[in-house]
């Protein structure tokens, strides 16, 4: 009720009651009359008006069609991100749900123009992955290798002159340091300490940040192997502390050992791994490397350093030639030693010179924390892939924590692992429950008389220079009758399914509790992959499982080659 009819209302019940009253008493008093209601005051309150519902906008209807294809395209990038994380299965997985979700849909993934396009794009597309990324995820491309950085210092051809502020730097530093190298500063020195601040600066910073990972663990080594810790940024010259570096002379890894030395301290190299990438193993190596040089040399590590770029041999030959073992003298011409050798002590030297107080030289380092991990005993060879995803990792933290992998797999026989941190009970775990055809088995040839590698490698469908690094042997040697012969490439599923020249590593599906499904001869169909084909949609085609697929045709993973025939039993 609003304010002024409520006051009217008022009014009319107070003259009513004046009235009754004065007829009820006996006193005559004239009847008051009622005087004029006040003039109606405006209300600020709000007047209650009844709402009116609005028309909603008119929604468009949503297109299924655009709809299917968002879904699938969803289920795709997924599987890319996977892909690239190499959880092999994960993107696989995703890989089907894309093309499932246009499959199930109602009519099917060819019922119209826009559905079956994308249908036919997302099939090639997963097609040309399966046949590069993925099978080379597996296991058998050989991990690549980045250029040494001590090929490209080498090469510099301009070396400035010190600045005055350079030489102070320098003379102060060299006042308060504690050097175990008898560091020298003279021209050539300082000149590297001069571009180190200035066109090399990046690179400095960056290989000081990368080493702060591996510097306490190389010095732990070098102490206990009683070498000059000094000697512990080496690395940032020959590699700027990258594992994976492979110089033009061959050398590899963060010490830069060639092959032949590696042998001599025990590094392993073969199909599967190269220990010369291994930041612990050769870490050890080098130590030890280094010791014999200053044994052979009486302690002078300057020669020393010169022996490790260019080998005792020159460097022996070169004092019998001069008649001197003054490395200096020996540098200050070019008739005894190779140009790399006479710049390469001095490099050495500014580097350590910075390396010891960055600050003094004007550089803020990134450091990093200590590399941290844990190491697992794997009973066989097995996929990072599979790895990665039983720890929820990626195969490229796996790869960096051991570089000394030369595949995406581990070695026949054990190995061990290094793991993230915290992963080791997970991976304990999953290795003991693991089904026995989650490890790769892979072939191994037994020759025959008048078999070649070259003529062994054609059976196989692989190349006859893979077969020969996978053992070890030249391309032209000679195989002895009934030797065992590793085939890259080629696991026992892949050879049982007929098809050596499509390798993968992918673990075979976890075997099941449920009595296979019989396979009536009657009904068996054979079927040739075309290009785009999946077994998710194999199966969805027949309506039969993936599963049974991989029963009835011994198949151990998801991978499948253009031609290859298979066999569906139609229910």
């Amino acid at each position: 009720m609003g304010k002024n009819t409520f006051s009217k209302g008022l009014c009319t019940t107070a003259l009513l009651v004046t009235t009754l009253l004065s007829a009820c008493g006996g006193s005559r008093t004239p009847p008051v009359m009622p005087t004029s209601p006040p003039p109606p005051v405006a209300s600020t309150a709000p007047v209650a008006v009844k709402p009116t519902t609005p028309t909603a906008p008119q929604r468009p209807t949503q297109d299924p069609i655009a709809a299917l294809i968002a879904n699938a395209e969803m289920h795709f990038e997924a599987g890319l991100v996977e892909l690239k994380a190499g959880r092999l299965s994960k993107a696989r997985a995703e890989f089907d749900r894309a093309v499932g979700v246009l499959v199930e849909s109602p009519g099917g993934a060819r019922s119209e123009p826009r559905l079956r396009a994308e249908y036919d794009q997302l099939l090639n597309r997963i097609a040309a992955l399966e046949a590069t990324a993925l099978r080379q995820g597996d296991g058998f491309s050989e991990t690549r290798s980045e250029p040494a950085a001590i090929d490209d210092l080498l090469a510099v051809a301009t070396f400035p002159r010190a600045t005055t502020t350079t030489k102070s730097a320098v003379a102060e530093e060299l006042e308060v340091a504690a050097y175990d190298l008898p560091v020298v500063s003279n021209d050539k020195v300082l000149s590297y300490v001069e571009l180190f601040q200035g066109g090399l600066r990046n690179f400095l910073s960056e290989g000081l940040s990368r080493g702060s990972q591996y510097l306490p663990r190389i010095r732990e080594v070098f102490k206990r192997e009683g070498v000059p810790l000094d000697l512990a940024y080496v690395p940032l010259i020959e590699s700027a502390f990258k594992s994976a570096a492979l110089s033009r002379a061959r050398a590899k890894g963060m010490w830069q050992f060639q092959l032949p030395t590696a042998k001599d301290y025990g590094l392993k190299y073969n199909w599967f791994i190269d220990e010369r990438s291994d930041f612990e193993k050769s870490t050890e190596a080098a130590a030890k490397h280094f010791k014999m040089l200053a044994n052979m040399f009486n302690g002078d590590w300057t020669m020393a350093l010169a022996s490790y770029n260019v080998g005792q041999g020159f460097v022996l030959q070169a004092i019998k030639k001069a008649k001197t073992n003054d490395y200096w003298q020996l540098s200050s011409t070019t008739k005894f030693l190779p140009r790399d050798t006479r710049e390469y002590v001095p490099m050495i030297w500014a580097a350590i010179i910075i390396a010891k107080n960055p600050a003094q030289f004007g550089f803020e380092i990134d450091t990093k924390p200590p590399l941290a991990y844990d190491v697992v005993r794997v009973p066989d060879a097995i996929s990072l892939s599979t790895v990665a995803e039983w720890i929820d990792s990626t195969v490229e933290v796996l790869k960096d924590l051991n570089p000394e992998l030369r595949r995406n797999t581990t070695p026949t026989g054990e190995h061990e692992l290094r793991v993230p941190v915290g992963a080791k009970p997970v991976l304990e775990t999953k290795l003991a429950a693991a089904d026995p055809a989650t490890f790769t088995t892979f072939i191994r040839h037994t020759v025959k008389s008048g078999e070649t590698i070259a003529t062994i490698a054609r059976r196989y469908k692989i190349t006859a220079a893979n077969l020969a690094d996978a053992n070890s042997l030249k391309l032209n040697a000679k195989l002895a009758l009934g030797q065992a012969l590793l085939v890259p490439g080629a696991t026992a599923a892949t050879v049982t399914s007929a098809r050596p020249s499509t390798p993968t590593l992918t673990p075979a599906a976890p075997a099941t509790a449920s009595k296979p499904t019989p396979a009536d001869p009657a009904k068996a169909v054979t079927y040739r992959v075309k290009s785009g084909d999946t077994l998710f949609a194999i199966a969805k085609q027949f309506d039969v499982t993936i599963d049974e697929i991989k029963r009835w045709n011994r198949l151990s993973g998801s991978a499948l080659g253009i031609g290859d025939k298979l066999t569906i039993y139609r229910r």
